[in-house]
């Protein structure tokens, strides 16, 4: 996480220093030698020419690097497509000052090293209270060793999900005050023997939803479906996007999953649509984000997200209507649309075999909440 940390650290500092400094922080999506140009994708979302110039510096600096003092001078031709740059400026319409990179292939190393760290260090779960007097938080975490955790978030880094995605990269500034009951958390810190207890470093939060629901209709060039609700019978806009995971579940493997929901149900492959499912199963008790998607109890294999990696890729115009989709978003207000960051379909006996409410599905504890993505 630190790694889209520094950048924006080194921004902040040089855009102090005398004479007054415009920054630009984002990827290198062309470089024009010609023209002596570098486009780059801003972390704003915007796109942005920045001119080069004789005069312009190129310096290099490690991932999680603060201090220019530590940077190496680097030639022009150095400079990649990927890279993470900080470009300085006066005026947009001036060549740049500097130009301070982070190599693709160092960020590829560093977000290695994090994504260990965090797998080592880290824990996920959904918040289950909050302390503001004590800056504490109670989590109830996911899989076969599922407990109940407080976190000392006192000197925690605090950072929240994007609306529309689950990136650490696009996670904004945030604080204490913005955890909520109910939030999804993942916190990087020191845990007691017992693992009750974390004095958390890092601490990202979100909001997020799992939705079930039928296919209304699809518009592929937008990138938008129309779905039903399965739970409020209400229509849901969902917005797909380059991030959003798109997967069809293979037959076995749906199946698979239902049987976990609800191993006292026959879950087969032929198992009627949620859609057309209505009051068909009784009523009864399912077995979240964390660092994937986790099923009932977290059972063996559990990591849903690892699962869904490895199922094929889904197209919208593959989609009919009808067909049952179970999407993964941030929490909107009301009925507005969502950003899906996980899609799903095939899921028709895994809606089959999911308990009911007076007709309604009812997907229990079960989520496709992405909170625990580790994408820097």
């Amino acid at each position: 996480m630190k790694v889209w940390l520094s950048l924006v650290a080194l921004s902040a500092c040089c855009a102090q220093a005398p004479p007054a400094l415009k920054s630009v922080v984002g990827e290198i999506t062309s470089i024009d030698g010609a023209s002596r140009q570098i486009k780059l994708k801003g972390d704003d979302g915007a796109a942005y020419t920045v001119i080069l110039g004789e005069s312009t510096s190129y310096l290099r600096v490690a991932p999680g690097e603060k201090d220019l003092k530590k940077a190496t001078k680097i030639a022009f031709a150095d400079v990649m497509v990927g890279d993470r740059a900080l470009a300085l400026e006066k005026d947009s319409t001036l060549p740049a000052r500097a130009v301070v990179i982070m190599t693709k292939g160092d960020l590829a190393q560093k977000h290695d090293q994090d994504r260990a760290e965090w797998q080592k260090r880290g824990l996920n779960g959904v918040i289950t209270a909050v302390n503001a007097e004590t800056k504490q938080v109670t989590i109830s975490t996911r899989g076969r060793d599922a407990k109940t955790v407080t976190i000392d978030a006192s000197a925690a880094n605090f950072r929240r999900y994007a609306p529309d995605s689950v990136r650490f990269a696009d996670a904004k500034p945030s604080s204490f005050a913005d955890l909520q009951p109910g939030d999804t958390v993942r916190a990087l810190g020191d845990k007691d023997e017992d693992g009750t207890h974390l004095k958390a470093e890092e601490l990202v939060s979100g909001a997020f939803e799992t939705i079930a629901g039928t296919v209304d209709s699809v518009d592929a060039a937008a990138g938008e479906v129309h779905i039903t609700n399965l739970q409020t019978k209400k229509p849901v806009v969902v917005r797909t996007n380059e991030s959003s995971l798109m997967r069809r579940l293979d037959p076995m493997v749906a199946a698979m999953l239902a049987r976990r929901l609800r191993p006292d149900a026959s879950a087969g492959g032929g198992g009627p649509a949620a859609g057309n499912a209505g009051g068909a199963r009784p009523d009864g008790a399912p077995g979240g984000p964390g660092g994937g998607f986790r099923g009932p109890g977290g059972g063996a294999g559990g990591d849903l997200q690892q699962i869904l990696e490895r199922m094929p890729p889904l197209a919208l115009a593959e989609l009919k209507k009808g067909d049952a989709v179970i999407v993964s978003s941030s929490k909107g207000p009301g009925d507005s649309p969502v950003t899906a960051f996980a899609f799903v379909a095939g899921v028709e006996p895994f809606l089959a075999a999911a308990p009911r409410t007076a007709g309604q599905v009812n997907l229990g504890s079960w989520n496709l909440d992405m909170g625990g993505g580790t994408e820097q």
